[in-house]
């Protein structure tokens, strides 16, 4: 039985033999934590973003989209608190030289401990027929135990860093006896804070050039373009901006494939409505961002709310959306009420007004902002780890397929003549040169048959439609399901119409 490791090694094998991910400048040794989309994964990525935007953008009506530039005046990074408190505590093993996240090592401690509870509650379960979780988890006396020191780490964390104690964090990785991974040792540095922001210079002579950044999350664009969009759409509040796009932060360390890497999109959404009604909407985004989540029929167990120890400088509340990836659950969406630190401190830096002018209530405020960010490529992450199966069949033999979503998958179908001969490709050209206009659809007349199948089935195909002698005398083909494996025959003009109806969107999005 493959370990939790061997399993996500295989499933990052497979990105790469399949067209999904390649490690970036690949022929020159590759670039660290950085990562080139593939043929498959370039598609899989549009069909996440786009679902997002057509869930976000297209079915609410009070949200528009921007595309804010990547390079921004410097001021806004000022003003936004990222040039003096973006940044992460980091520690050095002085036996292996290697640095770490000293949050992170604290956090995965704490989620050992989780794991022994959730240990202990499946084999509880398993002993008893009529087990009931909420009694159990509030009345075995190990559990409670694990329970009380996990809540007396986080404690003692959160104080620490609210405090801006770094000397305490290490003590806190020294007491918990943390060691490092590669070295095995617990000869720690001190704690230091590393900023993680690239910068680059703009100008064409170098002594005139001023330093800029490249931004480290999309949501600023969204915030000084507030009243633009605001009046040029007649926005009423409450109402939100979205964008996608490209993010860079400077991550020392960088790990778990794309999880965590330097340049990277985000999709975010920035809802503005006024003060005093932040919670309300707060706990609206909350319950409809984790229903988009269900939605991708990833299955509600790999969910969970994680609320923060430590508020951001400009939060008053704030929580993660984390997915169960192979190495445990880790964070997926955020979502943060802002307060109006953003734009109360754009106005405060830039000298312009930012206020929203209530007619109703006869009076101008600065909106309260709540928001909702997500990864897009933890989110490609979280299908592309979840769809990887590694089946045998009742034959014997071994499959390795991606039970992606068929709304989302690269390719929607495969059109397959049986063989190369007897008039075969010229039927399946024609049927390929219909449903590519409606349909991603990819055509393969070489090797047997299985083995097509086989190559579908890794990249996720859901229907593969095959042509055979049968279809020359009465115009059906078969319509393979990739899950089932199930075959069933259909007439030619039947297939457009049976893709339409797996494929639709609609019946999704009318229920978020």
């Amino acid at each position: 039985m493959a370990t939790t490791d061997d399993l996500f090694k295989n499933i990052i094998s497979h990105a790469k033999e399949y067209g999904f991910i390649f490690p970036s400048s690949e022929i020159y040794d590759g670039l660290s934590a950085v990562y080139d989309y593939g043929q498959y994964g370039v598609e899989l990525k549009k069909n996440l973003r786009d679902y997002w935007w057509k869930a976000m953008v297209q079915t609410n009506p009070d949200i528009v989209g921007i595309d804010a530039a990547i390079f921004m005046h410097p001021t806004t990074w000022k003003a936004s608190g990222h040039v003096d408190a973006f940044n992460d505590p980091l520690i050095d093993n002085k036996d292996s030289k290697k640095r770490y996240r000293a949050d992170v090592l604290i956090e995965e401690h704490v989620a050992k401990i989780e794991d022994k509870i959730r240990k202990e509650v499946e084999k509880a379960a398993k002993r008893f027929e009529n087990f009931d979780e909420a009694m159990f988890l509030s009345t075995n006396a190990r559990v409670l135990e694990y329970r009380q020191q996990a809540d007396k780490i986080n404690a003692r964390f959160k104080e620490a860093l609210e405090g801006g104690n770094l000397t305490e964090v290490r003590q806190i990785i020294i007491d918990l006896e943390i060691v490092c991974p590669v070295s095995g040792s617990r000869n720690w540095t001190e704690v230091r804070q590393f900023n993680l922001m690239f910068s680059t210079q703009l100008g064409s002579v170098t002594d005139d050039a001023a330093t800029i950044y490249l931004r480290p999350e999309t949501a600023q664009g969204i915030f000084v373009n507030f009243l633009n969009v605001q009046k040029t759409g007649r926005m009423k509040i409450p109402f939100g901006i979205a964008q996608t796009g490209k993010a860079f932060r400077n991550e020392i360390v960088a790990r778990q494939f794309i999880f965590r890497m330097r340049e990277f999109e985000q999709m975010e959404m920035q809802y503005f409505v006024k003060p005093g009604t932040e919670m309300e909407w707060y706990n609206h985004w909350k319950e409809k961002r984790f229903n988009w989540h269900l939605s991708l029929g990833l299955g509600a167990e790999r969910y969970r709310f994680h609320d923060h120890l430590k508020l951001a400088h400009y939060a008053n509340a704030a929580c993660d959306i984390e997915f169960r990836f192979p190495f445990g659950f880790k964070e997926l969406e955020g979502i943060h009420s802002r307060t109006d630190f953003d734009l109360s401190n754009h106005e405060k830096y830039s000298g312009k007004k930012l206020r929203y002018f209530d007619t109703e209530q006869n009076t101008s405020y600065i909106p309260y902002v709540v928001e909702t960010s997500i990864g897009l490529d933890r989110l490609f992450l979280a299908v592309l780890s979840t769809a990887y199966n590694e089946e045998t069949l009742n034959d014997g033999s071994q499959r390795t397929v991606l039970n992606i979503p068929p709304f989302l998958a690269p390719i929607k179908c495969a059109v397959l003549p049986l063989l190369k001969k007897d008039g075969l490709p010229e039927v399946a050209q024609n049927i390929f040169n219909t449903l590519r206009f409606s349909y991603q659809c990819h055509y393969d007349e070489k090797d047997a048959i299985g083995k097509r199948y086989r190559r579908n089935d890794a990249i996720g195909t859901p229907f593969c439609i095959t042509v055979d002698h049968q279809t020359l005398t009465d115009n059906t083909v078969t319509l393979r399901h990739r899950d089932s494996m199930e075959q069933q025959r259909i007439g030619i003009k039947e297939l457009k119409a049976i893709l339409d109806k797996e494929l639709a969107l609609e019946n999704i999005l009318a229920k978020l």
